[in-house]
């Protein structure tokens, strides 16, 4: 019953990872917390779990959506490549700032942040395009700041990337195929991290590699991998703004649920 929910979890992450532009792992992260704490996970550890394990599949999320949005031209590499630079040292002290938090502080960490995305899609707040591009030194710093806070969230940084590049007056579609390209590193760096912090951890359940949950791993991937594509092909053809609200809603009470 787990694994087929994983799938369905998957399923769901894909589309938002190519619509969106943000990995699905704001909402992955939620439903792993719900699924270990039924499951009878350590309370000590199944946060952390389950961002180690969401930034795990966005690196399958991201493959696919990221060859859609290249196929279209919609990437911009050059900004990706200097970005990159500074979201692969950010994402590593991001997931170790993520592991000296405590499990249930984390939760209400990342409960605040659902409600901000929330208030974001709902209200379609936008930063206006006001300043262009900017040099490689600003976008290694942007890539730094985004990807420490994605590690902690347990996102591919779609959520900040999206937002920051269209204020600097990249169109709307090359900025989430661009923040899709980004999610990539972000997941890769973030992802072994976990791994590697929570490798001695004493209190994971079977199955684990550090912290990556691989059940929950290998079913979210199997359908996420598709379900990037459809979305991808998506947002080039749907206006996303009925769905945005929708999931705005589902964040909303998400986030609720982990501050009460």
């Amino acid at each position: 019953m787990e694994f087929a929910l994983y799938l369905l979890l998957g399923a769901c992450a894909g589309v938002l990872a190519g619509l969106f532009g943000v990995g699905g792992g704001i909402i992955i992260v939620p439903v792993l917390v719900f699924s270990f704490t039924l499951q009878g996970f350590d309370a000590s550890v199944l946060t952390h779990l389950a961002v180690g394990t969401s930034l795990a599949t966005i690196v399958f999320t991201s493959i696919n959506a990221v060859l859609e949005h290249h196929r279209k031209g919609a990437v911009q590499w050059p900004i990706f490549a200097w970005m990159t630079l500074g979201i692969l040292i950010g994402a590593g002290i991001g997931a170790k700032t993520a592991s000296l938090i405590q499990g249930p502080l984390l939760q209400k960490i990342i409960g605040v942040f659902a409600l901000v995305i929330a208030a974001q899609m709902a209200l379609d707040l936008k930063p206006k395009a006001s300043r262009g591009i900017p040099g490689k030194p600003a976008l290694v710093g942007a890539g730094g700041v985004i990807g420490w806070a994605s590690a902690i969230f347990g996102i591919g940084g779609g959520s900040l990337t999206v937002p920051f590049l269209t204020w600097r007056s990249l169109p709307m579609q090359q900025a989430v195929a661009t923040s899709s390209a980004c999610g990539l590193p972000i997941a890769v760096a973030s992802a072994l991290s976990f791994m590697l912090l929570g490798w001695n951890e004493a209190h994971l359940p079977a199955h684990s590699l550090g912290y990556v949950y691989l059940p929950a791993l290998v079913g979210i991937a199997v359908t996420s991998m598709f379900f990037a594509r459809f979305g991808a092909r998506l947002a080039h053809k749907l206006s996303p703004r009925l769905l945005k609200r929708l999931f705005a809603a589902l964040l909303f009470c998400v986030g609720l649920s982990f501050l009460i």
